[in-house]
């Protein structure tokens, strides 16, 4: 069976920059097992699969190359990306039905706004955290899935070289480290070595997370930030009420299609 595919770079205005995710568009599910060894093969942080159950509502599940999340924001944003620009969707808004509840995206801001629910942060003391980092001292919060660490400077962020051996071995998604940034409001860089992923390029999803922290403490409404990862990626983002908005552009870098056996499907 031929199955088309698509690869897009999130987050980014030109390609080989954000963050790559696979998007294959599905007419029914396929049977978990071979969902997990499509996401494999491609062998990118974030393969999204999504079957569309009415005109602008779709029910959208993420993969990485080992194992599903729970929720994914460039592959969100991809997969949007691949509706509005390939498959014909015309809706203002795209209701996306996920394990998470419903994440919405429409078009506009940096090319494409993300509506995710907001992540709730409660402040912890997680000593093993920071020898794992190889930094002395950092605030630790921690999220519904991932430890948020914050770091004094941009430089300290940049310096990381954690332990991922050791940090695949926490009892939570990853790890996501900020601190202020130069030339915007905070950078990060975001760890998931227990889902395959050692350092994610540019995380959508973290910035749920940190997006409620860095607005109480900078008291601003709207922020700008960046990942510190090989490949940059911008995203501007704001606070409104119990959601977050998310923005940021995406590029095709690829369209074609694979071929699965007919056992698989």
């Amino acid at each position: 069976m031929e199955q088309p595919l698509y690869q897009v770079d999130a987050f980014a205005d030109e390609i080989f920059q954000g963050n790559p995710a696979a998007v294959c568009p599905l007419d029914e599910w396929l049977d978990n097992m071979v969902l997990q060894q499509i996401a494999m093969e491609n062998n990118l942080s974030e393969t999204a699969f999504f079957v569309k159950q009415e005109p602008g509502k779709y029910h959208l599940r993420w993969f990485t190359p080992v194992k599903e999340v729970a929720i994914c924001g460039h592959a969100t944003l991809a997969s949007a990306h691949v509706l509005y620009e390939f498959l014909g969707e015309d809706s203002d808004e795209i209701d996306f039905h996920t394990m998470s509840g419903v994440l919405k995206v429409r078009r506009g801001g940096l090319g494409y706004i993300m509506d995710f629910p907001v992540d709730k942060l409660q402040k912890v003391s997680r000593n093993e955290i920071l020898p794992i980092l190889h930094v002395n001292h950092g605030d630790i919060y921690m999220g519904k899935s991932d430890i948020l660490v914050v770091l004094d400077s941009e430089e300290q962020v940049q310096a990381l070289n954690p332990d991922f051996q050791k940090m695949a071995t926490l009892p939570v998604r990853g790890v996501i480290v900020t601190a202020p940034g130069k030339e915007c409001d905070f950078v990060s860089r975001c760890f998931y070595p227990s889902f395959g992923i050692n350092e994610d390029p540019v995380t959508g999803s973290a910035h749920r997370t940190m997006i409620p922290y860095w607005t109480e403490r900078l008291g601003k409404s709207k922020l700008s930030a960046r990942q510190l990862s090989r490949r940059h990626g911008i995203i501007s983002c704001s606070l409104d009420k119990d959601r977050v908005l998310i923005e940021g552009n995406a590029v095709t870098y690829m369209k074609g299609s694979i071929m699965l056996p007919e056992v698989a499907v």
